[in-house]
């Protein structure tokens, strides 16, 4: 039996969870003497065959997968057509090397670039790496790695869990989702949020712990027990319990214990997503990521061909608001309609509105369709662009908007000089909203997809904190609504420091709405107030996070 001990990780779903551990099988390797390919144009053939199935399998995933994960499996398969990955694959067998060693070795040479490359590239390694085991798997002839079969509620442990693996766990079995890598805006992170999963990555050693073992994981603290005690579990059964029954007994709009509003909105990717929200005690969406609707396709959509989609959208939640994100593309994420070429930075380069700004007619034809579906619907339809940095650049995004008869034109603020500026570039638009995960980005100079930068990326370093604060004022001064659509909105204690510094909509994964309307609720606003000027007092992010966590009510903090 293995001792009791407790590690720290990092949690990224909110909730707990006890069960056996399932390990997950570890990506499929070639061979250490795979002999040279006999026919070296047979062996391409084998090579494009192993690629294409596993495309077309991430297809077939992506069918049955909610919008969040279907637009990743998408994504997912995108690589795995890539035509330099064959090529690659291609000098390799030349060099003598075997099928299933070349498409690794391809693989292996695509990754280092990625990680070189940093930013959004860096980005698809988990996705690369996981594309070519699949590949090396189906070239050997054997079975994909991944979760294996099991049949009673477990929690999944692994070194990083690749989209497919996470958008298709069965979430009747699935209590908990546990990793050795990854991070707090990982894909793993965003869609265990999605399900309601609870989860903790940057776990140490999690791929050590025998498969079978019981563990306790608290995905609001990132602490996982291997063996509990007894007494460890039944006071977390106990405490899901009271959660449980603290959270079904709120309901309403977001408001703070003496009346001040904050609107709890959703973050949703598609029609799916907007159809299980729109069910949901929710004030409408804060933010509708629309790159689904450009995933995949070899050419832009047509106008009609969005606005139906949009309707589908936007019927679910009749008039509350929904606030939709222009294309948010670019160099880092390439389409095959508006590839603009490749760029040494693209985290830095021209995406989001600037792409927009090269590609003008995909901005004007997204914002007739969205005005198309507005009309259609009689839905409260608000439209933001992503990546602004200027005031030029937000007069002339709010110009387009209303030449498209859409009243309502906001920004992104993800940009620190933007964020510092919001005073001036609030002035010609109607409302701001913070991406807190882009703008601790910039902020701490810090590769939001390098999991050993995460302790950077905490969205209670106080720097951070600061740069939030300073958009706030900039909105105060303006008379604009700020709201949050990062992952720090559905962090109940941090949703009261938001809250302090004066945002005023939080839009986060639905499933974690429920203890947020509950933080809000216990708190008034100078209280919140109080807590926001605490944690950027503080030092750094773990004082700020334990400074609010010991000021904040206990009816809230013993839930967590």
């Amino acid at each position: 039996m293995t001792a009791t001990q407790t590690r720290l990780g990092i949690g990224v779903s909110p909730g707990s969870a006890y069960g056996p551990v399932v390990q997950v099988a570890p990506p499929v390797r070639p061979p250490a003497d795979e002999p040279a390919a006999p026919d070296r144009e047979a062996a391409l053939a084998e090579v494009r065959a192993a690629f294409e199935s596993v495309a077309v399998a991430l297809e077939g995933r992506a069918r049955h997968a909610d919008d969040t994960a279907q637009q990743i499996l998408k994504a997912t398969a995108l690589i795995a057509r890539d035509k330099g990955l064959v090529k690659a694959a291609d000098k390799q067998l030349a060099a003598g090397r075997g099928p299933a060693t070349a498409i690794a070795n391809a693989v292996e040479e695509y990754c280092a670039q990625f990680e070189a490359l940093g930013g959004y590239f860096a980005e698809r390694v988990t996705d690369l790496r996981d594309v070519g085991s699949r590949a090396v798997a189906a070239a050997l002839g054997v079975p994909a790695p991944g979760v294996p079969h099991f049949t009673e509620p477990s929690v999944v442990v692994a070194e990083d869990l690749a989209p497919a693996e996470t958008a298709t766990l069965d979430r009747s079995l699935v209590v908990g989702i546990v990793t050795q890598a990854g991070g707090r805006t990982s894909h793993t992170a965003i869609l265990a949020a999605q399900m309601g999963i609870p989860a903790v990555v940057q776990l140490p050693d999690a791929t050590g712990i025998p498969p079978g073992t019981f563990v306790a994981l608290d995905g609001d603290s990132g602490e996982v027990t291997i063996s509990p005690d007894p007494e460890l579990v039944e006071a977390q059964r106990l405490r899901r319990e009271r959660r449980a029954d603290a959270l079904a007994s709120g309901r309403g709009p977001g408001v703070t214990r003496d009346g001040h509003p904050v609107a709890l909105l959703a973050n949703i990717g598609g029609v799916q997503d907007a159809e299980a929200a729109g069910g949901l005690d929710l004030e409408g969406v804060g933010l509708f990521r629309t790159e689904f609707v450009f995933l995949s396709a070899d050419r832009a959509p047509t106008v009609e061909e969005q606005a139906e989609i949009y309707r589908q959208v936007f019927r679910p939640f009749g008039d509350r608001r929904v606030v939709v994100r222009t294309l948010d593309a670019g160099a880092d994420k390439p389409l095959a309609f508006a590839d603009l070429g490749p760029e040494e930075n693209p985290a830095l380069g021209r995406r989001g509105l600037r792409l927009s700004a090269e590609r003008p007619e995909l901005l004007d034809a997204q914002l007739e369709a969205l005005a198309v579906a507005a009309k259609d619907t009689g839905a409260d339809v608000r439209v933001m662009a992503p990546m602004v940095a200027t005031v030029e650049e937000a007069a002339w995004f709010a110009r387009r908007v209303r030449e498209n008869g859409l009243p309502k034109a906001g920004v992104m603020i993800e940009v620190p000089g933007a964020a510092l500026r919001s005073a001036h570039v609030l002035a010609e638009v109607d409302f701001g909203s913070l991406g807190t995960n882009d703008l601790a980005q910039y902020t701490m100079a810090a590769d939001r997809m390098q999991g050993a930068l995460s302790d950077l990326l905490d969205p209670w370093q106080p720097a951070v904190l600061d740069v939030v604060a300073a958009a706030c004022d900039g909105a105060r001064t303006t008379g604009r609504p700020m709201g949050v659509c990062g992952e720090s909105a559905g962090d109940p204690l941090l949703a009261l420091v938001l809250t302090g510094l004066g945002v005023s909509s939080l839009s986060m994964a639905p499933s974690k709405v429920p203890v947020v309307r509950l933080a809000l609720s216990l708190h008034t606003l100078p209280e919140c107030q109080a807590l926001a000027a605490a944690a950027r007092t503080a030092a750094t992010a773990r004082e700020a996070l334990e400074t609010v966590r010991a000021a904040a009510r206990s009816e809230l903090t013993d839930l967590l």
